[in-house]
Parts: C-alpha cells; structure tokens; sequence
C-alpha cells in the first residue's frame, strides 16, 4: 500500500479530512524536467478561518488524552516515515530537485522529530516554588491552544515536522500552511502519517494556500502562536502582524552564514567542507556557507581546491545517478541568483568557476575580489555561490564575520584552540568547530540572531516546551484564606 496514492489528497486539502479547497488547484511541478506531479488544493482566506475555529475546538480533547496516548500517535507516525522511506525519498527528490542524500535526510530527520516528540508528553512540565505564604506554589505549563505553522519549499518536509509535531505532542492542535511549490513533501506527508497513525480528526490540519491565507493564521483569534520559516523580508511581515495581534511568533529567517578558515588548516579538508556548505542542494539553505572567509596565507590554494571541486560537480536532475547539484526551484529564483552574480561581476568581481545556467540548472559558482558592499558579500544568494574573502588577524575575521545583519550560522575550520577564540568573538546562533555550517539534529535547539530570527529556538525538549507551552501559577491551600475584609 502507497502512503501518497493520489487519488486520496489530489485537488485537496487536509481539514481532518480530504476535501476540495475554495481556491483554484495547481500543478505540482518537477524543477528538474517541468513534468506535472500532480494537482495542490489551495485553500482560501475562508477555509484557514475554518480551519483555526475547527482546530480549537478539536483540541479541547486531545490535551486531555493521556500522555501515553499523545506518545503513541507520534511513534507511530514516526515509524510510517520509516516505513514509507523509498516512497517518501521519490517525491521528495522530484518535487524539491533533491539528490538521494538531502531527500533521504529529509526522511530520516522527520522520523527522529515524531520519535523525539514521543517523549515530550511525559516530560516535567513545571516546578514548584518556595514561597512566604501559607500555600503551595507550582508554575506549571499549558498547550497555548492552536499553532499556526508557516513552511518554506527548500527542506519542505523537515522545516514543517519540526514545528508540527512537537506542538501536537504537547496537547496543541496545528494548522500548517506549507509553500505551494513542495506541497506533498511540505505537507501531504505529514497529513497521511498522523492520519494512519490515529491522530484524531482536526487536531491537525493542512492548507496550501497563498499569502492571504498565510495572513489568516496571524489574525484569527484562535491561533495562540505562528511558526514561520522563510525569508527576513517576509518573516518581516509575519513577526509585524502576529504582533499586532498579540501573537506569540517564531521566526526562523534567513541567513548568510561564514565558514572562517583559519591559517595552518588542511586545505584540501576545507575546501571540501566549503563546497559542501555552499552547493548542498543548490545553495537552498538558510545555513548555506554564504561567505568563505580564508586566513590569506592559504587564500589562493584555497580558491584553487575550490574551484577544482565547482568545475567538477555534475549538476543534473537528481533522479540520475551520481548527480551533485539538482535545479533551483523555479526561475525566480534562478534570476535572483544570476542577479546578483551579475552585479557582483560589474562591481568589479572575479567569477572563477561557473557563473552560467541551463534552465534551472545553476553551475556551481565561485568569486573572489569582493569588497563587503558587493551584493555577492553582502546579500543572502540562496545557490550554489561560494564568495570568498581575505583575512589576516582573528579579530579582523571576527569582525567581517560580524559586519552581515545575520546570525545564524558559523563554521570554523583549523586549529581548535584558535577556533575557541573566534568562537566567543562571533554573534551566531549556532558555531561549529571543523564543521561547515550546514547542521541539524532534530535534538538541538535552531535558531538565529539579527535578520536571522527572533531569537527562538526549535528542537530539543526544553527548546519546543518552551515554544509551544504557557506558563500558569497555581498556589493552593488546605483550606481558604482568611482576609481582612
């Protein structure tokens, strides 16, 4: 049996169950070849409206099920994944132009976040509190009620589940919104995997939709919280909204992430590091190795070895054998890409290797001589671009590092005792020693600085507790009070 048959969510949308969307249906297309998938429901303003009014009134009852219960609703979906794992990989390779790996990945980090989740219902969720008064005092935490999730095309699957399932696990119902461009991947899997789990029917919906419906989920009254991945500009927008509204909102945004390669590393090991971090699915990363940033004593061997590794990564559809680099998404994207390639060279750039595409297909491209305003430097590329920079000193790195208006991700490669000292030096979400900047373990908390996010933290238990919960004080007495009126 095929967990994705079509016939079951084709021109639909997941509101507990498959159902036409208001809004007009769309293809789903293949990046690498433009062959039609298959057909997205999309959902209209109204039916996210729906959709929050049916979600709270379907909570009530899951945050009283049994923890126990909660837990098993997510080993098993957990388990579908695992099970589904080659149906699943073949979709998420044709509709994201994803090669083998990063769709496997995919698959393999969904499960680990339903298993993870597992755990959640049976965590401590408060404390006790010492008091002057004669009562007992406890914080306790509560579901916030209904999470709005926003989700982007570039890891659909991953970028959807992480904020899904750990909201459900703790007694939350969720409305999910994935990008209309990965909509099977970013959504109808995650439907049909707590569907043949037992999920109850409305805790969790699903909606393709557009910007208007994405609006709905920072407006309607029963949506507590909004957990939003994409773009600052658009994050931007959501974080505006949801404040408006007096929303709780979590921002995962963008970023234009340095790998620091500091003088004595092994080049060969670091340029490879580097070609990893910014060619990865076609650079379509938020923690895509945006800037290389290389201790000048090793600049020209490494612009060398890195050339060497662009010029030598066959770029083609996925679904091919021994293919490195996939399409890009779609040709906005692609234009944006060769935008600012092409205003990097008129600003007096060097393009090394690549530089050119076919269709969708963007060559792995390297440039030197860049100043901090060439927008190559200075703007979130989103493909397969390796910019790289000169450096002499740990400070100077430390402070071209900390010159982007992002704050999401560092890789520092070379010696480890003068890593540390970069390491405290850097504003960073995350930094990792002798590793390129692209990591994500479904245990580990996500987040970002400036432009990056707001601050908030996905993964791990005490991370998605404090996401996804309020906090009450309870006092209790053995009997009332005695008050002076």
């Amino acid at each position: 049996m095929t967990l994705l048959d079509s016939s079951l969510w084709s021109d639909k949308i997941f509101t507990g169950s498959w159902t036409a969307g208001s809004a007009d249906s769309i293809d789903i297309l293949n990046p690498a070849d433009g062959t039609v998938l298959g057909r997205s429901g999309m959902a209209s303003a109204d039916d996210m409206r729906d959709a929050a009014r049916t979600a709270a009134a379907a909570q009530k009852d899951w945050a009283r099920t049994k923890p126990a219960e909660r837990a098993a609703v997510l080993r098993r979906a957990g388990q579908i994944f695992e099970d589904h794992q080659a149906e699943l990989i073949d979709w998420v390779q044709r509709e994201t132009g994803a090669i083998p790996a990063k769709a496997g990945l995919e698959i393999h980090v969904a499960a680990n976040e339903c298993f993870d989740a597992a755990a959640l219902p049976h965590h401590a969720m408060g404390e006790v509190l010492t008091s002057d008064e004669d009562h007992w005092s406890f914080a306790r935490r509560l579901p916030v009620g209904v999470v709005g999730v926003i989700s982007p095309f570039n890891f659909p699957l991953i970028l959807s589940i992480r904020s899904v399932v750990p909201a459900l696990a703790l007694g939350n119902a969720v409305v999910l919104k994935p990008d209309p461009r990965t909509p099977v991947s970013g959504g109808v899997m995650i439907a049909r995997a707590l569907e043949a789990a037992g999920l109850p029917a409305g805790v969790f919906q699903m909606l393709p939709g557009g910007a208007e419906a994405g609006a709905v989920l920072t407006e309607a009254p029963e949506i507590s919280v909004v957990s939003f991945t994409g773009s600052t500009a658009a994050g931007r927008k959501v974080g505006e909204a949801a404040g408006r509204n007096l929303k709780r909102v979590h921002l995962e945004l963008g970023g234009n992430n340095a790998t620091v390669v500091l003088p004595g590393a092994d080049v060969a090991k670091a340029a490879s590091a580097g070609a990893f971090g910014s060619f990865l699915h076609q650079g379509q990363v938020c923690m895509t190795t945006g800037r290389h940033l290389v201790h000048e004593s090793l600049a020209d061997e490494y612009v060398s070895a890195l050339k060497e590794k662009a010029e030598h990564l066959p770029v083609g559809d996925p679904t091919h054998d021994n293919i490195a680099l996939g399409p890009i998404i779609d040709e906005k994207q692609r234009d944006n890409i060769d935008r600012i390639v092409r205003e990097a060279k008129d600003a007096g750039a060097n393009i090394v290797a690549g530089g050119t595409y076919e269709n969708l297909f963007y060559a792995p491209t390297v440039i030197t001589d860049l100043t901090e305003n060439n927008p190559a430097w200075s703007e979130e590329i989103f493909g397969p671009v390796a910019p790289v920079r000169t450096f002499a000193t740990v400070e100077e790195a430390a402070e071209i590092v900390n010159s982007s208006e992002y704050g999401l991700s560092v890789g520092i490669l070379g010696d480890v005792g003068e890593a540390m000292k970069l390491a405290d030096l850097v504003r960073s979400g995350k930094v990792h020693i002798n590793e390129q900047t692209v990591s994500d373990e479904s245990n580990a908390p996500f987040g970002g600085f400036g432009d990056s996010g707001n601050g908030s933290r996905f993964g791990g238990y005490s991370a998605n507790i404090e996401a996804f919960t309020e906090i009450q004080w309870l006092t209790m007495r053995s009997e009332i009070a005695p008050y002076p009126f």
